[in-house]
């Protein structure tokens, strides 16, 4: 059995925005398992870090919500991406990207590079 590990802090923002963009409108719930699924179950979301992290996005146009009736008939908040939010994860993405390029040439750096 795989060990889960926690959503690093400062990246669970981009996955809920990034989630929302891919498959539209959805609950809570369903971006949480989402996000451990697209993981290959190897993140855990904890239920108090998400919530949060929603309602930061909600709060700065990022997304948005309205209530409605889950899958299995019950009240939820379900979110969609804004254009905000589109923008706001077009910059994050190209700033990951950057950052994951930059720590990448950490990593491939052999002592003879450096001489």
């Amino acid at each position: 059995m795989k060990q889960k590990t926690d959503v690093q802090q400062g990246t669970l923002a981009l996955m809920v925005l990034k989630t929302l963009d891919v498959l539209g409108s959805l609950h809570g719930y369903g971006i949480a398992r989402r996000i451990e699924q697209i993981s290959g179950d190897l993140l855990a979301v904890n239920q108090g870090t998400l919530y949060p992290v929603l309602l930061k996005l909600e709060q700065e146009g990022a997304i948005a919500s309205e209530w409605g009736a889950s899958e299995n008939n019950r009240r939820a908040r379900f979110y969609r991406l804004t254009r905000e939010g589109r923008k706001q994860l077009q910059v994050e993405t190209q700033d990951w990207e950057q950052t994951a390029a930059i720590i990448g040439r950490f990593f491939d750096a052999k002592a003879e590079d450096l001489s």
